[in-house]
């Protein structure tokens, strides 16, 4: 009886579609997807691939042709995701699986606390690997494009560092005495002003030029430096 009982199982089994062929079918593609994604993307990391198991109680019918996935929605294959795993034969049917991609990078964290206004540099950073599909603000992975620049907001030790936490110091500002460049081809006259506004390196501020005591519009080029294009 036993034995009868484990064969009619075995054919049952043989004539269906097991939940753990669809999860190999759903590992496979992400598997491919991802690589793709690393590729065309110029990113580096590790990633790992997570499929819950299935309800054992699934019954689907034994395809007829192979077994074919996609992702469910748009977006990078990496966090939360689901795998739509389809049947396109002559009993067709669709299950959705989901899943979960971790892509672990090197990410700017804080190694203490800061104020907000603090100035960033290599002393107060460092890169340290963090899944990066859990970090729905962003993040940012060179110390370069990091250090130099102030701080929006007060943050904790091992914060990690969204670009919305950041922006540009300011190397000139309101009330500082500045050169203004002024240039038209290979021809550049220089003359002493005053900021009327704070910038950062590559923004426009107000300038006024202490001889005409006329105010401009200049570009932050250096500290103590702006230059107005003729």
């Amino acid at each position: 009886m036993i034995v009868f009982s484990l064969l009619c199982q075995r054919l049952i089994a043989a004539e269906m579609t097991l939940p753990t062929q669809l999860i190999g079918v759903a590992h496979a593609f992400l598997e491919e997807r991802v690589q793709e994604y690393l590729v065309t993307s110029n990113t580096e990391g590790r990633h790992e691939i997570q499929i819950n198991d299935l309800d054992p109680r699934l019954r689907l019918p034994l395809c007829d042709k192979e077994l074919t996935a996609a992702q469910q929605g748009v977006g990078s294959p990496v966090g939360r995701l689901t795998v739509r795993v389809r049947c396109e034969g002559s009993a067709p049917w669709t299950v959705f699986v989901p899943a979960e991609v971790h892509l672990y990078r090197n990410v700017v964290v804080t190694t203490r606390p800061l104020l907000r206004n603090a100035t960033v540099d290599y002393s107060n950073v460092a890169l340290v690997e963090r899944d990066v599909g859990r970090l729905t603000q962003g993040y940012l992975s060179d110390l370069d494009l990091v250090v130099g620049q102030t701080l929006k907001r007060q943050v904790i030790a091992d914060q990690i560092l969204a670009p919305s936490f950041l922006q540009a110091a300011e190397v000139v500002r309101k009330g500082d005495q500045v050169v203004i460049s002024a240039g038209a081809g290979r021809f550049d006259v220089r003359m002493q002003g005053e900021a009327l506004s704070s910038g950062a390196m590559g923004e426009q501020i107000r300038v006024k030029n202490l001889s005409s005591q006329r105010v401009v519009k200049a570009r932050v080029t250096a500290p103590g430096l702006v230059e107005v294009v003729l």
